[in-house]
């Protein structure tokens, strides 16, 4: 019985690439919540509530997002394109900070 190395330091090398990714702004995140940047052109980091995501004004805005981003989105993170007062005030009725 054989055991093949080059997949164990394969699969270690992937580990240490996406280790390599972890930010330490990625973890100070809560567990239930998740980050996103608003802002139409200075783009400010929210951490809200998951439960936000079952709300529809809030898949309109990710739908708006998907437009105008795609899923390529330019801070790294999801990215909502509104301002940020629109976006507190959404937030801030629906619970989710």
């Amino acid at each position: 019985m054989a055991i093949r190395m080059p997949r164990i330091i394969q699969a270690r090398k992937i580990l240490n690439r996406s280790l390599s990714n972890v930010t330490p702004a990625s973890m100070d995140i809560p567990k239930g919540y998740f980050a996103i940047y608003v802002g139409e052109q200075e783009k400010k980091r929210f951490v809200v509530s998951v439960s936000l995501l079952s709300e529809p004004t809030f898949q309109e805005l990710l739908h708006q997002a998907e437009e105008e981003f795609g899923y390529n989105h330019p801070m790294g993170g999801l990215t909502i394109p509104c301002s940020e007062d629109v976006f507190t005030d959404l937030a801030s009725r629906l619970g989710a900070f």
